[in-house]
This record gives structure tokens, sequence and C-alpha cells, in this order.
């Protein structure tokens, strides 16, 4: 079958294209997660040391990144199971996130740069839901030492860290 590409409607379809070509900028490159700034502070194993009752002097744990914290969270470690949070969130939402893009375009005038900020911040809220919504699945030692059985939760630092970034 052939497709014929002349008359009056190709041409409207193309100048119509054309405009939005023209008014269509560049929205650069998005990035989302765990960005380079967003660190734990140092902490010390003194919670520990109180729960199993020593008088041994604490120690000093130097400030960790929160991404690496999430990927030993998202694999799993020799004595920690993995809680596959962020895998989860991409399959469940990315074909969301990739329909959105054009009515945000739409909504935006075709100013790549303000849709691709309003995808981030729905991409990085979805982030932040996933790890809140994370079940009780603690073992009963950490449940003890945090006082509470939330998985992916102890301070809250790492739910309030996802982020984005959009560089040109």
């Amino acid at each position: 079958m052939a497709v014929r590409r002349s008359g009056p409607d190709f041409k409207k379809v193309t100048i119509a294209l054309q405009a939005i070509e023209h008014k269509l900028s560049s929205g650069g490159v998005l990035r989302v997660g765990f960005l380079e700034g967003a660190k734990y502070p140092e902490t010390t194993n003194a919670r520990f040391l109180k729960h199993v009752g020593s008088n041994a002097k604490p120690t000093v744990t130097p400030a960790l990144n929160i991404a690496q914290a999430a990927f030993w969270n998202e694999f799993g470690t020799k004595r920690a199971p993995p809680r596959p949070f962020f895998r989860t969130t991409i399959a469940a939402e990315s074909k969301a996130w990739g329909a959105a893009l054009g009515p945000s375009l739409k909504h935006y005038n075709f100013n790549g740069e303000m849709a691709l900020r309003a995808l981030g911040q729905q991409m990085r809220d979805d982030l932040e839901a996933a790890i809140q919504r994370w079940p009780a699945d603690n073992a009963p030692f950490t449940v003890a030492i945090k006082g509470f059985n939330k998985g992916l939760t102890d301070s809250g630092k790492m739910a309030r860290a996802p982020d984005f970034e959009l560089s040109k």
C-alpha cells in the first residue's frame, strides 16, 4: 500500500509541525535519583552499643553518600535482603512518565526545559512515595535498635533525598 504525501492536508500538517518545531526549545538532560550532594551525616554506633548493653566507646562512621546506601538497599548485602524500590518504581511508572511528556510540552507551550522540570518533579515524587510505602520488613534485631519496624526508613533522610537535575 502506497502512502501519498501531497495535497492541501499534507501541507497544513507540514506547516503545523514546522510551527511546533520552531517553538520547541531543547530541554537538556534530566537526571533523577540520589544526586552527588545527598549525604548522610557522620554517625556513631552508640545506639547499637546501648541496645546490646556494651560499655565500649562508640566509633565514628564518616559521612556516607545516600546513593551508596540506596544501592545497598536496592540490591541487598550479605546481611540484608534486596529492597528493589528504585527498579520497581521505574517498572511501574515509566510508561506514565513517557506519556506525560507530550501533554507537558503542550502545557508549557513547547518549552522543553519547563516540561522536563515538571517530569523530573513527578519522577522524584514517585521515588519518594515508593520509599515511604515500603513495608515493615526489618529483622527483629534491627527493630529493637531502631525502635520501630519500617523498611528503608531510619532517619527519613533517604526518603527526602531523591532529586532531579536538568543540565544543558
